[in-house]
């Protein structure tokens, strides 16, 4: 406020016009509002810069972590035919793999990347698994996984690549489950009645 406007409230109190200091204070109040609520949106837009950054920075390995996948597949397909009976130097080949690939593995999971690989009988998630194919089977219940064709990974909660499995049908299990044909009756339904 004013020198002008002070000086003008003051005469008008003197004179008894509280009309005039009224409208003062509702300017007052007014601008007061707009201050807090300026400052309240700079902390939020200070907030969000700063979760924007965090992620950036989180995400920011994503796109090459997705390159070396390929190379662990590789490795991982390499040691499945490595001979296991190996001596000599292909001995030392086949542990210097494994090392290898211990060591990726390792460091994808120092830097927040880790492996999705569903044992068989865990829920299907379509969130971390990829449905290859569904078939029936006798070991576990539909809607579970029955075997991973190839393992995902997910980069601090975020899928990266998904984990490709095989999903068991409708009507799965030990003992067809839930909609085996001894429960096609409906129920509690009584023949004789």
């Amino acid at each position: 406020m004013g020198e002008a406007a002070i000086d003008a409230a003051q005469e008008a109190a003197e004179d008894g016009d509280m009309a005039v200091v009224d409208a003062l204070i509702a300017e007052r109040d007014q601008w007061k509002d707009r201050a807090l609520r300026a400052v309240a949106e700079t902390e939020n837009v200070k907030r969000r810069a700063e979760t924007q950054a965090n992620d950036a920075r989180a995400y920011a390995i994503q796109r090459f972590a997705k390159d070396l996948l390929s190379v662990a597949d590789t490795l991982e397909r390499g040691l499945a035919t490595a001979p296991k009976d190996a001596e000599g130097p292909a001995a030392a080949m086949v542990t210097g793999l494994e090392l290898t690939q211990k060591s990726l593995l390792s460091a994808f999971e120092s830097n927040g990347l880790t492996r999705v690989d569903p044992a068989p009988g865990d829920a299907f998630d379509p969130h971390l698994h990829q449905a290859m194919m569904e078939q029936p089977s006798d070991t576990v219940p539909g809607g579970t996984v029955i075997q991973t064709l190839q393992p995902g990974y997910a980069l601090f909660g975020r899928t990266v690549r998904a984990a490709m499995v095989v999903v068991a049908a409708k009507g799965s299990g030990p003992a067809g489950g839930a909609y085996s044909e001894a429960n096609t009756t409906g129920g509690n339904f009584d023949a004789k009645a």
